[in-house]
């Protein structure tokens, strides 16, 4: 690992369900969950590189005495996905439908975006079965529900895994935990519907697609950014500001602790075309948004994958 970085960690949160968490939490260091149950064992989501994806795999192995017998996509964003490969043989890779899309359309273009990590002998491996809206997948006593939001939210295919006798959630990145939310390729507007969504589950652990493991709370948390967010945009827009003079002048707000902050820029691109009526998840030009993340943050983006 990187210096000033810390080892993965493995939490066991309830009987048989367990977080990854990779930190600090920031760019392509994202966490994964586990499920072991009498008749199998999930995987959610993988890893950036394939360095972190073998530790995952080495820690899976260690819980679960071997590879999972499926593993659980939760969107198409390459941290989450990359490592696929390195369970593909032994493991069934699941997804929505418009992930496997997603990812066969975006390859290896986040490469590209941070140049200095250490990837490895990457292949790609995509989901090999695919669903629309909801899918339960039984392990002995315990439900694995994987749940498409109603809207698109952090992308137009997340996947929330949803351990019901457990009262668990993995939400992806429809949710993070300390860390700044990134709405660049779904909505802000969905995401506050599927957070609305997601309380109604009534879930007593939360495991986020990046940051540490919480509870309920994490959903105001989220709640209150994206509101701020879109009261940015809207005054931005009537004083004719385009989206990285907006986020100069608001600053971060009371959202500076949270990781990855830059990433203000981004949600106020896709606040704008939804303030402007463009639909959710209407593509924006990604490449462009990024070169003013890195304008914004003064440098390039912090990667420690």
């Amino acid at each position: 690992m990187r210096q000033g970085i810390g080892e993965p960690e493995t939490y066991e949160v309830a009987d048989g369900v367990y977080a990854y968490v990779q930190p600090d939490g920031g760019w392509c260091l994202n966490n994964a969950g586990l499920i072991v149950g009498e008749t199998g064992t999930l995987l959610v989501d993988t890893a950036a590189t394939e360095a972190r994806a073998r530790r995952l795999k080495d820690s899976v192995s260690r819980i679960a005495g071997g590879p999972p017998r499926v593993v659980v996509n939760t969107h198409h964003h390459s941290d989450h996905t990359f490592g696929n490969f390195v369970f593909a043989q032994d493991s069934l890779v699941l997804a929505h439908e418009r992930c496997r899309e997603e990812m066969a359309a975006s390859g290896f273009g986040l490469c590209g975006l941070f140049p200095g990590v250490e990837w490895g002998d990457l292949a790609l491996a995509l989901p090999e079965a695919t669903y629309q809206d909801r899918l339960t997948l039984h392990l002995g006593g315990l439900r694995a529900e994987l749940i498409h939001p109603p809207v698109p939210a952090h992308t137009t295919n997340d996947t929330v895994v949803w351990v019901p006798e457990r009262r668990v959630l993995f939400t992806g990145d429809v949710v993070m935990s300390g860390v700044t939310p990134f709405c660049l390729m779904g909505s802000i507007d969905g995401s506050l519907r599927a957070l609305e969504w997601l309380r109604t589950l009534d879930a007593a652990v939360i495991v986020a697609g990046h940051g540490q493991v919480a509870g309920p709370e994490v959903l105001d948390e989220a709640e209150a950014y994206l509101r701020w967010v879109r009261e940015v945009a809207a005054e931005g827009v009537r004083a004719g500001l385009p989206p990285l003079s907006a986020a100069k002048e608001s600053g971060y707000g009371r959202f500076g602790a949270l990781r990855d902050p830059e990433r203000l820029t981004a949600n106020l691109h896709r606040a704008y075309a939804e303030h402007l009526g463009a639909a959710p998840g209407a593509p924006l030009d990604v490449l462009e948004i990024f070169e003013e993340m890195v304008a914004f943050n003064g440098g390039p983006l912090t990667c420690h994958a």
